[in-house]
């Protein structure tokens, strides 16, 4: 946008209050408080190759800059979205350039770094290593899961956090000078805080929009009403495909699992807060189900995937409801992990163990020759035996004893069938006994 009068484009509030020094500063003091690593390396004024991780609008790009301007060094920024290895090949002639000519080192800022495939993170590596680029990696991926372990040897990382509501009235009063006379109440504050989520450059340009309202209508106070009448509520972080993504529904699984009913409903909330997309939270119920609560209550896995159907027949907003009730189930079920160890424990054995041949006496015989061979010969059907239990009759490969992967727990419905497995366990000792007599 520009003003009718001048070329000058009318800069946003964020870029106006964009630091020019750490004191201007707001965040992070985790980082950059008194005797803080960061504040200690930029007051030292010689730097390190850094990768700043966080979510969006809590400062990684200014502390690139702020760190060039301490160490007195070239700053080239580029953006791993919209550039490739032509792009850092430039930076690096001319950080070379540079130090020929005035002695200077550079620093090298590459946004959203985790979007550079494994052969662009490559191409910086000799040129960090040897000193010629201090590197700044901005990221809002887990660093250790997107940027090359190579490079990661070479970088330290720093977690940077979401914006506190005292870092955001802190803001508040560093944008008051900007506000055209424009004063926003408590209650108009908590409102915008609430929108901005923690992101710095989301509050200001909520607090640009508002103050632009506030002059259109010739206010100079804003209440809660009035902010929310000028503005819209912003989605919540939730980048799918993300950490935000997977630690809201890690949460969420953790919750369920450990049986805190308001806590599993509070995620679920928060995730369509952010549009999450629910398939992803009935998957995780369904899987919940058998992992964590198995048959101490099967009814757990159909009341999951009942709710599953139930959200695609309904869609928003009456499909949360049953949703709601199977969270709430699930939450407070009984739990067990018992089929889910004994299956990881028999997949584990069925791979260490070979390809071994099925016994004889468990192949079907249709015809006369695969009968003249042996096969279905000594087995017995257990419909004909005692209690329908063949006690005794081995089902595993020849060689390879009867395996006990499966341990109940005494909760549940598992309490009944521990029971029984314990007492078909007793028929089986009593069956080899009496064959060895």
């Amino acid at each position: 946008m520009t003003d009718l009068f001048s070329s000058e484009p009318i800069r946003p509030l964020a870029d106006l209050l964009r630091p020019k020094s750490l004191k201007e500063f707001v965040g992070q003091r985790h980082l950059l408080g008194p005797g803080k690593p960061l504040r200690l390396a930029f007051e030292s004024g010689k730097l390190h190759s850094l990768i700043l991780w966080g979510p969006p609008g809590v400062g990684k790009t200014t502390l690139g800059r702020l760190a060039a301007t301490a160490s007195d060094s070239h700053f080239i920024a580029i953006s791993a979205v919209l550039d490739g290895v032509k792009e850092i090949r430039q930076a690096i002639t001319q950080a070379q350039s540079v130090l020929d000519g005035q002695g200077r080192s550079t620093v090298l800022f590459i946004d959203e770094i985790h979007r550079f495939n494994k052969a662009q993170q490559d191409a910086l590596l000799p040129h960090v290593e040897s000193g010629l680029l201090t590197l700044i990696g901005s990221t809002t991926e887990h660093p250790g899961l997107s940027v090359n372990s190579a490079l990661l040897s070479r970088a330290q990382v720093y977690s940077l956090e979401s914006l506190t509501g005292q870092d955001l009235t802190q803001l508040y009063q560093h944008a008051l000078p900007h506000l055209q006379g424009v004063t926003l109440d408590t209650d108009a504050l908590e409102l915008l805080m609430g929108f901005a989520d923690g992101d710095a450059r989301r509050f200001l340009n909520l607090l640009e929009q508002v103050t632009n309202a506030a002059v259109g209508s010739s206010r100079t106070a804003v209440d809660g009403e009035f902010a929310r009448l000028s503005t819209s509520p912003s989605l919540r972080r939730f980048d799918k495909g993300g950490d935000e993504f997977y630690w809201q529904l890690s949460a969420f699984h953790k919750s369920l699992r450990g049986s805190n009913p308001e806590a599993a409903l509070y995620w679920f909330a928060r995730i369509l807060d952010g549009s999450g997309d629910v398939s992803h939270v009935t998957r995780r119920m369904i899987v919940m189900a058998s992992e964590d609560i198995g048959n101490a209550d099967p009814q757990a896995l159909q009341i999951a995937l009942n709710a599953a159907m139930a959200f695609d027949r309904l869609g928003l907003p009456e499909g949360e409801i049953p949703i709601a009730h199977a969270i709430t189930y699930l939450a407070l079920a009984p739990k067990s992990n018992a089929s889910y160890s004994a299956w990881n424990q028999a997949k584990a054995f069925a791979k260490s163990n070979g390809s071994q041949p099925v016994p004889l006496h468990l192949r079907n015989a249709p015809t006369k020759l695969m009968k003249k061979m042996g096969y279905r010969q000594g087995y017995r059907y257990a419909h004909d035996e005692p209690n329908a239990y063949t006690a005794g009759q081995a089902y595993f490969p020849e060689g390879v004893p009867q395996q006990q992967w499966y341990q109940p727990t005494d909760r549940g419905l598992e309490n009944r069938l521990g029971q029984r497995l314990s007492w078909l366990r007793s028929l089986d000792n009593t069956y080899s006994s009496e064959t060895r007599t």
